[in-house]
């Protein structure tokens, strides 16, 4: 069967746009021709700095022919309904059926269609999928044209079955022609089919397959790095951007200037990836997995020519152009030091955080508090607490230096150099850049109970602030990156088992900021803030009521409660929203997380711990079944209550019970309850579901035994009591009914 070919032939594309833009095209492109008949047999699609290729393989030579029927008009239906009916089919009355549904006769259009060329179809549908093309950023080039492209537009290639496919996009006609590299190739390249094509644009020096150059650049850059006897600090997203801007990819290596050698090695790293693309080197006992290591004084780079003198004028014009970068990076490193960060926290009164939400200072003093008494609150000792504090107050400092002003991705690693330098303890210097991990999912929580709280804190100020501030993730926009936040922010709860009542501190913070929001805060407001957090509510607490009896103790809180509740109630869903996000990528069941949350409360550590044991428990054979008899005793009660317009939520009667069955089950579920209760109680989950456990056998015999509808209504009445206990029972643990399946 007949291959198609298509190549669009531009200026250079930006690296980043490429890979998504070939996905588009392939979608485009397929979705239009099978919407039209057209299957194939496969697809392909390519993506390079000056090129975007499609190839398809086994379309038919013409489309299907097809016949369809169309539903009109009943009989004797009014003439204009008929005339729009057979307008809008293109047929004749004559050309129509009448058929009967029953209730009476109406038309069928019958439709026969014959399918046209593919080569006809095709010169429909591309320009179309062409203009659908979904860039993130476009341009015109032509006056007058409406047409937007990424990059002006010089040639399109479609080739099917070997002939051209005519038609125009963008004031481009179709051909059969493209050409090679920019540089090393001259002239036109003439194509009939795809192994032609890529055969002749790899004599012409171009790599179509983007893999394929990112493994010879790796290939590459790992043996030159071994020729050095040093091995390179591998960069999955900076490999895939150097691929997207070389077609015909050549790896040099350079050598950095031993005057820059004492700059830290995340500055020597960061500007030679950010400027310059460039790879670094690093001795081959250094540890991988983190930035914070030595960087060797060679870098590689990719070139995309060949030179006749073996690149030697390529790499020494790449080490004049790194000079000039690393000289810059040098001199904010040396100038950032002439201050400490204790005196530069000062200066972020200068940088606003959120319009609403004052600044990045007003941010830490919130973050110190809120840190600060969370480490008291969780047990920490003294000296911990005020390292917290220290840590927290000095967190953002690192924003005002030149070199997180030029490169904001060393925020926090920069803090943590100058806090070194400024004689701070290891322990609070570490925290300045701890804090920001996890920083994506692929990172790790911090290591260190001190950054974890500061990080904790952080994120929860972040958060609060965010919602306060009318600010949501909605969809697939999140501008303030809240979704992350969050899971950065159960991650670290997780892994430290922070336990604190998640929705009074929400609450708290709510209250305080919509306050800060409305009108300035003080000195004293932020005290009243201190004396807010230090007073958690201990386990078993009501978490609405202690926020209100805390908040009444100053008219700033108790102003905005009402609100404060409102805000915490949807801050601590979003969080449990994510939290099934953390479960689904560890393939725990969303539902048992909604029967856990239920009944769990806003004790996220104790939440975990419940879900946890709650699924090893279903697992099991006991387990699955009492599963099975909650749902039995559950649909009784609803359909009971609904037939009887009534609610069984009593407690049965024990000297109403006939039947040995029902008295042992009685019997188990009072003693049941209270272990359950008592092991909920000292925060042993795996514990109350081993009592839950014993529930099985005594339910089996009720259910095997028993009739709960008996004709003594007042036995019948006592039974279903009896079922509405073993509810209550198992709801002690989780909500059973949000279990699915």
């Amino acid at each position: 069967m007949p291959d198609l070919l298509l190549e669009l032939f531009s200026e250079e594309i930006p690296a980043r746009m490429q890979t998504q833009a070939a996905k588009d095209l392939e979608r485009l492109v397929v979705g239009a021709l099978s919407d039209r008949g057209l299957l194939f047999e496969g697809a392909k699609s390519f993506a390079g700095p000056r090129r975007l290729t499609l190839a398809i393989a086994g379309l038919p030579a013409k489309q299907p022919d097809v016949s369809e029927e169309r539903k009109g008009p009943r009989v004797g239906a009014p003439e204009k309904a008929m005339e729009g009916f057979l307008r809008s089919a293109g047929v004749t009355l004559d050309q129509c059926q009448k058929q009967s549904d029953g209730k009476g006769e109406f038309y069928v259009a019958v439709i026969a269609r014959k399918g046209r060329a593919t080569a006809e179809v095709l010169a429909e549908v591309l320009p179309e999928a062409f203009a659908k093309l979904p860039w993130p950023k476009s341009m015109r080039w032509r006056p007058g044209e409406v047409v937007r492209w990424v990059r002006p537009l010089h040639s399109i290639l479609c080739v099917f079955d070997g002939a051209v496919v005519p038609f125009e996009f963008a004031g481009v006609k179709s051909g059969n022609e493209t050409r090679g590299h920019r540089f090393l190739s001259s002239g036109t390249i003439d194509v009939r089919d795809f192994e032609e094509y890529q055969d002749n644009l790899f004599a012409a020096h171009v790599i179509l397959d983007a893999a394929e150059r990112k493994a010879i650049i790796l290939r590459d850059a790992r043996e030159k790095a071994a020729e050095q006897g040093l091995e390179l600090i591998e960069d999955e997203g900076l490999l895939e951007e150097v691929a997207g801007l070389n077609e015909w990819p050549t790896v040099l290596i350079g050598k950095i200037e031993d005057q820059f050698m004492d700059v830290p090695a995340e500055i020597l790293q960061t500007s030679m990836r950010t400027h310059q693309k460039y790879f670094s080197l690093r001795s081959p006992h250094e540890s991988s997995g983190t930035v914070q290591h030595s960087v060797a004084n060679k870098f590689l780079f990719v070139s995309n020519m060949t030179a006749p003198d073996d690149g030697r004028e390529v790499v020494a014009g790449n080490e004049r152009v790194l000079r000039a970068r690393l000289s810059d990076a040098k001199f904010f490193w040396e100038h950032d030091r002439k201050r400490t960060l204790e005196s530069r926290v000062e200066d972020l009164k200068s940088i606003v955080f959120h319009a609403k939400l004052g600044t990045q200072y007003e941010r830490v003093q919130r973050i110190e508090i809120l840190a600060g008494d969370v480490a008291a609150a969780i047990g920490m000792i003294d000296a911990d607490v005020e390292k917290v504090r220290r840590a927290a107050r000095l967190s953002k400092a690192d924003l005002t230096t030149g070199i997180v002003g030029e490169f904001p991705e060393l925020q926090g690693v920069m803090g943590l150099y100058y806090a070194i330098l400024d004689g701070e303890d290891v322990e609070v210097a570490n925290a300045i850049a701890g804090h920001y991990h996890p920083r994506d999912r692929s990172d790790s929580p911090p290591d260190s109970l001190i950054d974890a709280v500061v990080g904790y804190a952080d994120r929860l100020d972040g958060l609060v602030g965010f919602f306060v501030a009318g600010e949501r993730a909605t969809g697939s926009a999140d501008p303030f990156a809240l979704r992350r936040m969050a899971m950065g922010l159960l991650r670290i709860i997780f892994r430290w088992q922070i336990d604190l009542p998640l929705p009074y501190t929400l609450a708290m913070l709510a209250a305080f900021m919509h306050g800060q929001a409305v009108k300035r805060t003080d000195e004293k407001a932020l005290q009243s803030l201190r004396e807010i957090i230090s007073s958690y509510p201990g386990p078993g607490r009501n978490d609405l009521i202690e926020f209100q009896v805390a908040a009444s103790r100053d008219k700033r809180f108790q102003e905005y409660s009402a609100q404060a509740w409102q805000l915490a109630t949807e801050i601590f869903a979003f969080l449990i929203d994510r939290m099934k996000a953390v479960y689904r990528d560890g393939g725990m069941p969303h539902d048992l997380v909604d029967a856990g949350v239920a009944v769990a409360g806003g004790r996220l550590k104790l939440l975990d711990w419940r879900i946890t044991a709650l699924r090893d428990f279903l697992k099991s054979d006991d387990g699955a079944n009492l599963l099975v008899a909650y749902r039995r005793a559950a649909n009784i009660l609803k359909i009971e209550e609904k037939k009887d317009k009534a609610s069984y939520d009593g407690e049965p009667d024990p000297d109403a019970f006939v039947l040995p069955e029902e008295k042992a089950l009685f019997v188990e579920l009072a003693t049941a309850g209270e272990l359950v209760r008592a092991e909920i109680g000292r925060e042993r989950f795996v514990e109350a579901m081993g009592v839950m456990s014993r529930l099985r056998k005594p339910v089996d015999a009720f259910f095997d035994k028993v009739t709960v509808n008996d004709k003594d209504a007042a036995l019948r009445k006592n039974r279903l009591l009896l079922l509405s206990r073993l509810r209550a029972t198992l709801h002690l643990a989780a909500d059973f009914s949000k279990i699915e399946g």
